[in-house]
C-alpha cells in the first residue's frame, strides 16, 4: 500500500473519530465517512507504520443507515463528523466507543447504559465560534477544516441556531464597507481573527476578536446588527495581538449593550457573561445535571466538592439539598457569577467558591473537608484533557466514598478512571496498566449523554462507587 494508490475494501469497524477502519495488506485504514459494513473505494492520503489514512472515492455498497448529509459544506469543514448517519445510529456509534476505549485504554469492562438524547438533532447549539481568516481568496468567515488552520467559508450551520446566517452576513456587511482583513496567521497581521456568540434565554453576547482596540466603524457594525437581528444583544471587543492559537486575549471592551445576562435551570437563576462556560445543548444540559444531582442524592449531611465549577450552576443545583457545596474555578469571572448566583438564589450561607486551579486547590480542600465530614462526595466536570494528576493522586489518596465524573473526552475519561480505579498506574512518569491490580472503586453507573449531535463529540457521566 503505498500514498496516492486507489483500492477497494470493506470496512470492519468504527474508530474513535467516526470513520471507517479497513484491513488490508496488513494496515489498518482509516476512512473518514465511511460506515460498517460498506465497501468502498478509497485513496490511500498517507501510511505510518502499521496504520494508513484513506479518503472515500465511491461508496460501492451504501450501509443502510447511511443518510444524505443536509450541510453543503460537510465532509469539508470540520465541526460534523457523522451527518451521514441515521440518529439512532449516531447514539449507537458513541455508547461503543466509549465501551471500547475504557477497554482499549484502561482495561476497564463495562456495560455503557444508551445515550441520553437532546430535544433537537439539529439547530440545538447556543455557542458560535466563527474564525476569519485571510488568504488569497480574501476573507472568510467560517470553520476550520479537519486537522487544519485553513477556513471553510459558510453561510450558515445547521447545528447552530438560525441566527447564525445573520451575524455572518452583518459581519460581511461590515468587514466589505470598511474594507477590514480577516486575520493572517502567517504574518499575525489583519483586522478580525474571530466571531464569537452565546444565546442566553434569547439574548447575545457577540464578541469580535480584534487585533486593536481602534478598530474602524465599530457603531456602524452596531447599526448593522440592531437592523438585522431581531432579537436583544451585546457586543463585545477582545482585543488578541499575539501569534497564538488561544482565541481570547486578556482585554474585553463592552462597546454595546448589557455586559451579562440571567438564565433559569432546574429552578437555579445563572448569570452568563462574556468569559463564562456553559454548555452548548441546553435540553441535553438540563437532563445531565438533573441525572448528575439525583445521583450524587445529597442530604443535609453531605457536603459536595464541584471541582471545574466554572459559573457555578451546577455547584447551586448540588448546594440545595446538601449540607454546603464548594466550588473550584481557574477563571475569574466565572467565579464572580458563580458568587453572584449563590447570592441570587439565596444560597450563599451553603456555598463556596474557590478561585485558582483546581491542581493547587482540590488536594488540601478533599484532606480539610474529609477530616470535618464523613460524608463527601466529589463532582469532577474538566475540561477535554481530564483532571490533572495531582488531583487524581488527592483523590486516590482522600478514601472519598463517591466520585460522580462529567466527561467530554472517552480517551481522557479512560485515562482517569484507570488511575482511580487501579487499572492504570503511574511508573516514573507514565501511565502503564497495572500488572496486579488493586482495584479502589467501582462503575455503578455510566451513561453518554448526547450532547454534540451530528458531531463525534459526546459527554458522559460516571459514577464510581469506594469498593
Amino acid at each position: 500500500m503505498v500514498k496516492n494508490e486507489e483500492l477497494v475494501g470493506t470496512v470492519v469497524g468504527i474508530g474513535s473519530n467516526g470513520e471507517g477502519l479497513i484491513k488490508q495488506d496488513g494496515l489498518i485504514v482509516f476512512v473518514p465517512f465511511a460506515l460498517m459494513g460498506e465497501k468502498i473505494k478509497y485513496k490511500v492520503l498517507k501510511t505510518k507504520g502499521k496504520l494508513a489514512y484513506g479518503k472515500v472515492l465511491d461508496v460501492l455498497t451504501p450501509s443502510e443507515v447511511r443518510v444524505r448529509a443536509k450541510c453543503p459544506v460537510f465532509s469539508k469543514c470540520g465541526g460534523c463528523q457523522l451527518q451521514h448517519v441515521k440518529y439512532q445510529t449516531q447514539l449507537a456509534i458513541k455508547e461503543e466507543n466509549i465501551k471500547s476505549t475504557l477497554k482499549k485504554v484502561a482495561n476497564i469492562d463495562v456495560e455503557v447504559l444508551p445515550a441520553v438524547r437532546g430535544d433537537d438533532e439539529f439547530r440545538y447549539r447556543n455557542k458560535l465560534q466563527l474564525p476569519v481568516s485571510f488568504d488569497k481568496n480574501g476573507t472568510n468567515i467560517g470553520f476550520y477544516a479537519e486537522n487544519s488552520h485553513r477556513v471553510v467559508p459558510i453561510n450558515d450551520c445547521l447545528i447552530n441556531p438560525s441566527w447564525t446566517k445573520d451575524i455572518i452576513e452583518c459581519f460581511k456587511e461590515y468587514i466589505a464597507e470598511f474594507n477590514l482583513f480577516g486575520y493572517d496567521e502567517t504574518r499575525n497581521s489583519g483586522d478580525i481573527r474571530e466571531i464569537t456568540v452565546k444565546e442566553i434565554k434569547g439574548n447575545l453576547i457577540i464578541t469580535a476578536v480584534v487585533l486593536k482596540d481602534n478598530i474602524k466603524g465599530i457603531n456602524r457594525l452596531v447599526e448593522i446588527l440592531t437592523n438585522k437581528l431581531k432579537m436583544p444583544f451585546s457586543l463585545y471587543l477582545n482585543i488578541n495581538d499575539k501569534a497564538t492559537n488561544v482565541v481570547f486575549g486578556d482585554k474585553f471592551k463592552l462597546v454595546y449593550g448589557k455586559p451579562d445576562y440571567m438564565s433559569e435551570m432546574l429552578g437555579i437563576k445563572y448569570k452568563i457573561g462574556v468569559q463564562s462556560f456553559m454548555q452548548v445543548n441546553t435540553s441535553v444540559c438540563t437532563k445531565l445535571y438533573s441525572a448528575v444531582k439525583a445521583l450524587v442524592n445529597a442530604d443535609e449531611n453531605t457536603v459536595v466538592i464541584d471541582a471545574y465549577s466554572g459559573a457555578g450552576l451546577m455547584t447551586a443545583i448540588l448546594a440545595e439539598k446538601a449540607k454546603k457545596a464548594i466550588g473550584v474555578e481557574i477563571i475569574k469571572e466565572a467565579v464572580e457569577c458563580a458568587n453572584d448566583l449563590a447570592v441570587a438564589n439565596k444560597l450563599d450561607n451553603k456555598i463556596t467558591n474557590y478561585l485558582g486551579k483546581c491542581e493547587d486547590i482540590i488536594p488540601n480542600l478533599i484532606e480539610k473537608e474529609r477530616k470535618e465530614n464523613s460524608n463527601v462526595c466529589l463532582v469532577l466536570d474538566p475540561p477535554r484533557k481530564g483532571c490533572d494528576i495531582k488531583v487524581i493522586n488527592s483523590i486516590i489518596n482522600s478514601d472519598i466514598d463517591k466520585i460522580v465524573y462529567v466527561s467530554c473526552k472517552p480517551s481522557t475519561l479512560a485515562r482517569d478512571l484507570g488511575l482511580l480505579i487501579g487499572t492504570l498506574e503511574l511508573v516514573d512518569g507514565q501511565i502503564l496498566r497495572a500488572e496486579n491490580p488493586k482495584l479502589r472503586y467501582e462503575i455503578t453507573y455510566i451513561r453518554p449523554f448526547d450532547m454534540f449531535a451530528q458531531t463525534k463529540h459526546v459527554e458522559t457521566l460516571v459514577v464510581l462507587q469506594r469498593k
